[in-house]
């Protein structure tokens, strides 16, 4: 069991806006800092397996040179001497980037990405890689690398994903910054499930050049947080135009550190169970109906949006089938060509989905989602804000795939349950997972902020506000795990999983490497996933 106090337990809760004001007012050291990052994860980690490769030697040198340009009185970036953790599918300088493949268990980039790299150029410390699912492939952080991401509230459950990893670290207190991508809920799911901030931009606000098809709204990458400030000060420093992403645009990304809180008063809120077409489990719908009548009454209004009939938004299941398969073919190509038993079932199967399609296919998915943006901004003349649960599901054990069955309903594949947040990727909305108490089981419960098209200052300025208000009431505000009910659990988080005989599932496996050791040194990278 872990102690539920440490010297630095105090400290490490604080948000990481408060902690870049200490170390800019010379009142925390960027050393003291990492130290207590560093003990931490050493000391929770084995529990909940959220860090992968590690890179302390060189945190270390940098946490040092960060606290002298402070004792210098240089000008200091947003994220000054602030410990970093990466999802393990951005590219890291000299540091183990596995996506959770082993096709890529030696892969030592020689540079940062170019979210990593803003991040860095704002002062971040690069501390450690977070964990995935292969590729990036399903909702449920474990992998044949490194092995699964128990859940902050119970290890024996999972953490979401792909951003598992990150939504774990960061909800146990382990780092003050992670990162995150979403393209089908990567963000906002791990998020609602380990009580922590998740937030999806709009295409091309925080720009990426990893997306393989370039011009494609579905993928993103943006930032977590404990708390909305958290991830705007990441926004602030990784917002902006960039020419490797041809969606990404001018922003003055320095206003999302001074947003003007609403007067929710003033706002109205639409709800949605479903979005007419989702499955989802009668306890979430029972929790979020709770919810909805705890903060009701602060908003001018609230009341039930009808996505049904002439309302609906389309055929979106088909639609997220086509273009996320589209993806995978253009990413994996090579690999597949190569080797297809090299990927795993989930990102396997995605490929093989889209090599059967055709071109009509894509023409229509393409149209499709054109017509469901049209029909989705309309909804915004009559509300300011769209309020649904993240997930159809609480959290269930790591050790299933993914949720089979949702509201009695077999799901058609691994991802199908995910469609409470693909259904809003699609329509390119800004979208934020605010953690809002708990659900029925006592585990965390996610709120889905949807904002209207391109407003994500407005997004983020309401879910502040909301956090805001939901701080003194029990039912609404943002539940803590407890270390001191961290324990080893069984099977292991790093021990084998068998797989279902189904290309809907994965398998996870122990092993990979922790940082630059002798094999990752003496191994060539290999090429990297475009």
């Amino acid at each position: 069991m872990i102690s539920p106090t440490s010297p630095h337990a105090e400290l490490l809760a604080l948000p990481a806006v408060e902690l870049r004001r200490r170390i800019g007012a010379r009142q925390l050291s960027p050393v003291e800092l990492l130290e207590a990052c560093i003990e931490r994860i050493e000391a929770l980690n084995p529990h909940v397996n959220a860090i992968t490769a590690t890179a302390y030697g060189r945190a270390r040198v940098e946490a040092r040179a960060a606290e002298a340009a402070v004792m210098r009185g240089e000008p200091l970036g947003l994220l000054h001497g602030l410990p970093l953790g990466v999802k393990d599918l951005e590219e890291t300088a000299g540091l183990l980037t596995t996506y959770g493949s082993p096709i890529y268990r030696a892969n030592v980039p020689a540079a940062d990405n170019l979210l990593v790299a803003r991040l860095r150029a704002a002062g971040a410390v690069v501390t450690a890689k977070t964990n995935v699912p292969e590729m990036g492939a399903g909702a449920n952080s474990f992998n044949a690398v490194w092995g699964a991401t128990g859940n902050p509230f119970d290890p024996r459950l999972n953490a979401g994903g792909s951003s598992g990893g990150s939504a774990c670290a960061l909800a146990l207190d382990l780092l003050p910054l992670c990162t995150g991508s979403d393209t089908g809920g990567s963000l906002r799911i791990p998020a609602a499930k380990c009580g922590v901030v998740g937030f999806r931009p709009s295409p091309g606000l925080v720009p990426s050049a990893r997306r393989p098809l370039g011009w494609s709204p579905l993928p993103v990458v943006g930032p977590m947080g404990r708390c909305v400030a958290d991830a705007c000060l990441q926004l602030a420093a990784s917002a902006g135009v960039d020419a490797a992403d041809p969606l990404s645009f001018p922003v003055d990304a320095a206003g999302f550190l001074r947003l003007p809180l609403p007067d929710l008063g003033r706002l109205r809120v639409g709800i949605t169970e479903d979005w007419g077409v989702c499955d989802v489990d009668e306890d979430i719908r029972a929790a979020f109906r709770a919810k909805v009548a705890a903060l009701a009454p602060l908003f001018r209004s609230v009341h039930t949006l009808d996505f049904a009939g002439e309302h609906a938004l389309g055929e979106v299941h088909r639609c997220f089938d086509v273009l996320r398969a589209e993806a995978f073919v253009a990413g994996l190509h090579e690999a597949y060509e190569r080797d297809p038993a090299s990927l795993g079932p989930n990102p396997r199967v995605n490929y093989e989905m889209g090599a059967r399609m055709s071109l009509l296919d894509v023409a229509w998915a393409q149209s499709e989602q054109t017509r469901m943006v049209r029909r989705f901004a309309r909804v915004f003349d009559e509300v300011d804000l769209v309020l649904s649960p993240v997930t159809p599901v609480s959290p269930f054990p790591w050790t299933e795939p993914h949720a089979a069955v949702v509201q009695g309903r077999p799901q058609a594949n691994y991802y199908r349950w995910l469609a409470l947040t693909y259904v809003t990727t699609l329509t390119t909305h800004p979208a934020l997972s605010l953690p809002c108490g708990r659900d029925a089981r006592g585990l965390p419960f996610g709120l889905q902020l949807v904002g209207p098209f391109r407003g994500d200052a407005v997004t983020l300025a309401a879910a502040q506000a909301m956090e805001q208000a939901f701080a003194a009431d029990p039912v609404l505000a943002r539940p803590r795990p407890d270390p001191a009910r961290l324990g080893p659990v069984e099977p292991a988080l790093r021990s084998i999983v068998t797989a279902p005989p189904v290309l809907d599932g994965a398998a996870a496996a122990p092993g990979g490497e922790r940082g630059l050791n002798a094999f990752s040194r003496c191994c060539a990278a290999r090429p990297r996933p475009r």
